[in-house]
């Protein structure tokens, strides 16, 4: 037989509102760190994986045909693949 007990409703209340609390505060927590780390993305100069392949490739060949122009073999240089041009200006333009 079970009776009811107000202290250990009240508590049941309390420990399911602070557990609600504690998620909502997590949750806005979690929020505000991704804003910040945003916009410390956006203020740093940062280069896009693409473009720095692309440049690395670039690199590689000039270097070769360096080597060759030193060796005094003409060399054949392969097309150049066109990189993306990276975006200037602000987001939303």
């Amino acid at each position: 037989m079970q009776t009811k007990n107000p202290f250990l409703d009240e508590i049941a209340r309390f420990t399911t509102a602070a557990a609600g609390l504690a998620q909502s505060a997590g949750e806005e927590a979690k929020t505000a760190f991704r804003a910040q780390a945003d916009r410390f993305v956006a203020e740093m100069d940062l280069v896009r994986r693409e473009d720095l392949d692309a440049l690395k490739a670039e690199i590689t060949a000039l270097r070769a045909e360096v080597a060759a122009l030193k060796s005094g073999k003409p060399a054949a240089r392969p097309a150049a693949k066109s990189a993306p041009k990276p975006k200037v200006g602000k987001k939303g333009e």
